[in-house]
């Protein structure tokens, strides 16, 4: 089995570097056609280990080599295959072959084909070493792989200045929490002497609370950029400027998910601190309700699905810091599934209507790309949580467990939010797919995507429906490894009562959705409308002036504060103390030049007046040491020792 272990793990590294010695030559297919076909043998050596685990009930774990070893510190090159990281191997690596797949297609009239290809499998490589290592430093070095990666990819095209500028705000902002993360594995290692998993859990119970509370808040700062909660959230909806299929992959699938796999994989630790795991239950119900709100008004196709992400990633943080860990792990998997399906859907359109990305610009696209309007109809009936598609099962556990647990608060929080998770996502359907054919006023001629582009979608479209089903051989095996809490409303009635109303609730938002989207008539907003200058319209497009604020009251005042100290301190004081001794040094060699000019009289002049200094000193030197006692005597009369 170690044999496959690698395999799963260096196969995305060698498509990597394949694809990367092309990067500076003209387009060939065969660099996106191998890294995709190393990633499905990455694909399938995961499968060879989940059989493995799923028929053992073990795991395996390799230590390829020593990295660390001085002192008391070891850190190895270790990996480790459970139940845990075999069910993100299997997400990544499966959603990974699908998105090279398609992105041959989606790519294809792009100059830098090949250079894409280098970045998107380096970011899949990077992503396998988060989730396989056995330690946090390992962890740790994935982790900044990945957000290395994404500032590649989301900044593709560098030839946009928004897009330079998203990416390096995604670089930036995770960096500021990778700080925090970083602390927190300081902590780690100074309280339990380990950074390795088993080891460093193992000594946590005997930890002050104090300690161990500080060390979940700074992991979850980390956790709170890489899956951008607020106030950390900004750099998503940003980071649509990339290609779609990088949408699909990162911002659907698997960085953004890291986050909750690294609260998932340090259950041990929130276990002991429960008051933390309320408080990142309690964001993330916020999260899950303050990014769909600003998906609501929203009229940039990619980025409702962006903020959509946000909000489900809102549910899985809910999951996990209430301790229903596999309820979280397994709602990541069945999102990743309609919601990757969901941005290649996007892509389809997007190349369809020549990048145009405003849904009111479309309509009756249905009629032309039939397909995809499937695709994305079942995708959005995923996500809406609607029986018997996946999003229904992982969404619906999430709210029993917010209820179970009387945390009522956050159950509302939720069930409102899937009301208008319904809305927004057959808002779009309904502007894109259905009504009138609006692009005819914009003179587009739109089309269906290759075929192989949706033959490579089609198991996500299979995983959205049928991904629920897999939740008690799921819970089996998971369980293993996280606690294994089953979560059920004790009454019957209640539960029938809570799970129909539920679903009458969002089959109810989806109609009226429908009903104003499709069936009635549908202007190309002007901005001119009462609804478009009332406050709240306002105030949801603007981000609720988040983004603003940042700028205005953190940005600018940074950079003016490092313009003062640029000139005042950098250019007045250091430079002018460095470019002074400099020109000192420099004006010493210009005067004492005659020194050394070859004239015979000069010389002599300068040997004579060197002569006469070190004369001098001798003298003086005599005198000093002939009267030394009389100068000793003459200082202690002074008081000077």
């Amino acid at each position: 089995m170690e044999m496959f272990l690698y395999i799963a793990l260096f196969a995305p590294l060698v498509g990597s570097m394949f694809a990367a010695l092309f990067s500076a030559s003209p387009k060939t297919l065969i660099a996106g056609i191998v890294p995709s076909a190393l990633l499905f043998i990455s694909f399938l050596a995961s499968s060879i280990l989940l059989a493995y685990v799923l028929k053992t009930g073990g795991s395996i774990h390799v230590e390829m080599m020593t990295w660390m070893a001085t002192g008391d510190l070891y850190i190895p090159f270790g990996f480790m295959v459970d139940q845990v990281s075999v069910t993100m191997m299997m997400v990544v690596t499966l959603v990974s072959t699908v998105v090279h797949v398609y992105a041959i297609g989606y790519m294809s009239h792009d100059k830098a084909f090949n250079r894409f290809f280098a970045w998107l499998s380096a970011f899949v490589f990077s992503m396998m070493i988060l989730v396989m290592s056995d330690n946090f430093a390992g962890l740790f070095i994935g982790w900044e792989g990945v957000g290395l990666c994404s500032w590649g990819l989301i900044g593709f095209w560098y030839h946009k200045e928004v897009a330079t500028w998203a990416a390096n705000e995604a670089f930036i902002m995770n960096r500021i929490a990778d700080l925090g993360m970083l602390i927190g594995i300081f902590l780690v290692y100074w309280n339990t002497g380990t950074l390795q998993y088993v080891e460093a859990f193992a000594a946590m119970p005997s930890l002050e609370t104090d300690i161990l509370t500080w060390m979940g808040i700074f992991l979850f700062i980390g956790a709170m950029g890489k899956s951008a909660q607020f106030p950390l959230h900004t750099w998503l909806a940003d980071a649509m400027e990339g290609p779609t299929p990088v949408s699909a992959l990162i911002h659907a699938a698997t960085m953004v998910t890291a986050g909750v796999y690294l609260i998932v994989r340090a259950n041990p630790l929130y276990d002991l601190i429960p008051h933390v795991g309320l408080f990142i239950a309690s964001l993330g119900a916020f999260v899950a309700l303050f990014a769909a709100s600003m998906a609501l008004v929203n009229r940039d196709m990619k980025r409702i699905i962006a903020y959509s992400t946000l909000s489900q990633l809102g549910y899985m943080f809910v999951a996990a810091g209430l301790g229903a860990y596999w309820v979280a792990l397994f709602h990541l998997m069945a999102h990743a599934f309609f919601k990757a399906l969901l941005f290649l859907g996007a892509g389809n359109v997007m190349h369809a209507m020549n990048d145009e990305l405003d849904p009111f610009k479309m309509g009756g696209l249905s009629k032309v790309m039939k397909g995809t309007f499937i695709m994305m109809t079942i995708a959005s009936v995923a996500l809406a949580g609607i029986f018997p598609l996946a999003g229904f099962f992982s969404k619906d556990l999430i709210l029993e467990v917010g209820f179970i647990q009387n945390h009522y608060i956050i159950y509302t929080v939720l069930l409102f939010t899937a009301g208008l998770t319904a809305f927004y996502s057959f808002r779009l359907v309904a502007l894109i797919f259905h009504g009138e054919e609006r692009y005819k006023l914009f003179g587009i001629d739109p089309h269906e995507a290759y075929k192989f582009m949706l033959v490579a979608m089609t198991p996500l479209l299979l995983l959205a429906i049928i991904a629920g089903s897999l939740k008690g051989t799921y819970f089996d095996m998971v369980t293993i490894v996280l606690p294994a809490t089953q979560y059920h409303v004790h009454s019957a009635v209640v539960y029938w009562i809570m799970t129909i109303g539920t679903q009458l609730f969002v089959i109810g938002a989806i109609a009226f959705a429908y009903k104003k989207y499709a069936l009635s008539e549908v202007k190309v907003p002007d901005g001119t409308s009462a609804m478009e200058n009332s406050f709240g319209y306002k105030l949801l497009k603007n981000q609720y002036y988040i983004p603003q604020f940042y700028e205005n009251y953190l940005v600018k005042p940074y950079r003016e504060l490092s313009l003062a100290f640029w000139k005042e301190v950098d250019m007045k004081i250091v430079d002018a103390t460095v470019d002074g001794i400099a020109k000192a040094i420099y004006n010493t060699g210009e005067n004492t030049r005659d020194m050394q000019n070859g004239n015979l009289s000069t010389m002599l002049k300068w040997m004579v007046a060197g002569a006469v200094g070190l004369l001098s000193l001798a003298v003086v030197f005599g005198l000093a040491v002939k009267f030394s006692s009389e100068i000793e005597f003459f200082l202690s009369t002074l008081g000077v020792q």
